[in-house]
């Protein structure tokens, strides 16, 4: 009796350390892009609300109108950033991703 109590035990302490260790590999490859895009409208928005976020890998999409910035966190082994830009096109959006501002002297 006491051993199947062990074996129990044992088998939910590894079950519980499995899905942890998953959730460590898959924010390590989590990358997170910002991309400049020509959208104007509220409408523009939510065609890419409505279809970036189903592409592969894609975790987060944040639209900013003022701006006209996209952020997307994505998983850099299911995607890229080549990758993501050719989604924005498949929506007919103009897309590319932003360049590092220039450090001032």
């Amino acid at each position: 009796m006491k051993k199947i109590v062990m074996l129990c035990l044992a088998a939910l302490v590894g079950l519980g350390i499995g899905p942890a260790s998953a959730q460590k590999k898959e924010t390590a490859s989590l990358k997170t892009t910002v991309f400049v895009t020509d959208l104007h409208c509220e409408q523009c928005a939510k065609k890419i609300n409505n279809s970036i976020p189903f592409a592969k890998g894609v975790k987060d999409v944040k639209v900013d109108i003022p701006t006209k910035k996209v952020t997307v966190t994505y998983d850099a082994a299911k995607n890229s950033d080549e990758g993501l830009v050719k989604a924005f096109k498949k929506i007919k959006v103009a897309a590319e991703v932003e360049k590092p501002a220039a450090k001032k002297k």
